[in-house]
């Protein structure tokens, strides 16, 4: 079907017409604000048959029918789709793999330790200080906290001894 075997005028007339129509029902049901919208969506067929941008949207939607149905018929289309998602998924892929070559890179150069001055023998400590003063070791069955975990440790304690936890 071509665009120019089909009767414009009349047909966009009519549905200028009967959308006028319907806005004067908006109007005296529901107010003018809903009898007003109405009439200025009953104008645009009219207005873009005398504009001929009714063409031009002729022209896109048969090009989109043209192209969905090419697509979903055609082997070598599906094939492009193919080669296309195979595309996004190396990108994902490398996108990833970029991120743990940074992240290996920065650990190596973290864990280089930091050459110090020459001193002497290393210095012990005393056995005379007390091994309480150390941290004090978790609860039997108690998980010790996860390092991202540190901001709420103070919390987590103080709900296990109020017994909220």
């Amino acid at each position: 079907m071509d665009f120019n075997t089909i009767a414009w005028l009349p047909l966009c007339g009519g549905a200028t017409a009967v959308g006028l129509v319907l806005s004067f029902l908006a109007f005296r049901r529901r107010g003018a604000v809903a009898g007003t919208r109405v009439a200025a969506w009953a104008l645009l067929p009219l207005a873009a048959y005398l504009t001929n941008a009714l063409q031009t949207l002729w022209t896109i939607g048969a090009s989109i029918v043209t192209f969905v149905t090419s697509l979903v018929f055609n082997p070598l289309v599906w094939a492009g789709v193919a080669v296309a998602g195979l595309s996004v998924v190396l990108f994902m892929v490398s996108g990833v793999l970029r991120g743990r070559t940074l992240s290996i890179g920065r650990r190596k150069s973290s864990k280089e330790p930091a050459k110090a001055p020459a001193q002497g023998p290393a210095v012990q400590p005393s056995a005379n200080k007390p091994a309480a003063a150390a941290k004090p070791q978790p609860a039997v069955g108690a998980q010790k906290p996860a390092k991202g975990d540190d901001d709420f440790a103070d919390i987590e304690e103080l709900l296990k001894r109020r017994g909220i936890s």
